[in-house]
């Protein structure tokens, strides 16, 4: 389904019935992440999954996508299909986004779910290295894209998921170049949110791989005990869902 934004379009769908949870991709990725836990949700849940800005089948609509504005487009969404309350699940930059939407729009949050993600802003090293990113994109998108897919998965699961991961790049090669930067820019500019996950009074779970490079388990427990969170680790990298199905019915549960 298309949905106009600032003359541009946003990409979601919409399935099931019972309370909204909405699902928030991450970086080079798009909707199609989600679909063994949509169709796992569908029963009881309603599910509102999106292409963010310039990812998937949405348009670009600035050269900077911000977390504050990519969770104005969800707010959008939601108005237009009038739902007024959700469960949020971010994984990874999905989750800035979630956090920024928790922020502006609390009272509209029953629960907020980060997947392989963190409120700390970026560290100095971060920044740096998306730095670095702007500048080789625009010569070598088909550099950057493999090792940034690969490089989120396990060091010693990679051989195991080579058709998940050529996949991924795939699809993240359809991606335009401004939409990668406009991603990688609010990414790098965004501001930490650990108070906005503390002060938050419903429920909030943190799902964790113990092998994950870009969000370390250790950054994951501090989180978690700092906020009040609850913490759930998988065996698994930063891409909890395709390493590590089986616990997917474990993730299930938390959703409320």
């Amino acid at each position: 389904m298309i949905f106009p934004y600032n003359d541009k379009t946003i990409s979601y769908r919409i399935q099931g019935s019972g309370p909204a949870v909405v699902l928030l991709h991450g970086f080079l990725e798009n909707m199609e992440m989600w679909a063994i836990l949509e169709e796992q949700l569908n029963t009881d849940f309603t599910t509102l999954i999106i292409d963010l800005p310039g990812h998937g089948n949405s348009e670009v609509f600035s050269e900077t996508h911000s977390m504050e504005d990519m969770a104005s487009v969800v707010r959008a969404l939601m108005a237009h299909l009038q739902i007024e309350s959700v469960s949020l699940i971010g994984h990874s930059m999905g989750g800035y986004v979630a956090l920024a939407f928790l922020e502006s729009y609390q009272e509209m949050v029953r629960q907020i779910i980060l997947l392989n993600s963190t409120p700390y802003a970026d560290s100095e090293e971060r920044r740096q290295n998306r730095g670095r990113a702007l500048e080789l994109i625009p010569k070598n998108k088909n550099l950057f894209i493999p090792v940034a897919i690969t490089n989120l998965f396990a060091e010693d699961t990679r051989n195991e998921f080579s058709t998940e991961i050529e996949q991924l790049i795939r699809d993240a090669n359809h991606m335009p170049v401004d939409g990668i930067l406009a991603a990688i820019r609010g990414m790098r500019d965004r501001k930490g949110r650990s108070s906005v996950l503390k002060r938050f009074s419903g429920s909030k779970v943190i799902i964790a791989g113990t092998k994950d490079s870009v969000v370390p388990i250790n950054d994951s427990r501090k989180v978690a005990k700092m906020t009040g969170s609850k913490l759930f680790e998988v065996d698994s990298g930063h891409m909890t869902l395709v390493e590590n199905v089986k616990e997917i019915p474990n993730i299930v549960h938390f959703i409320e």
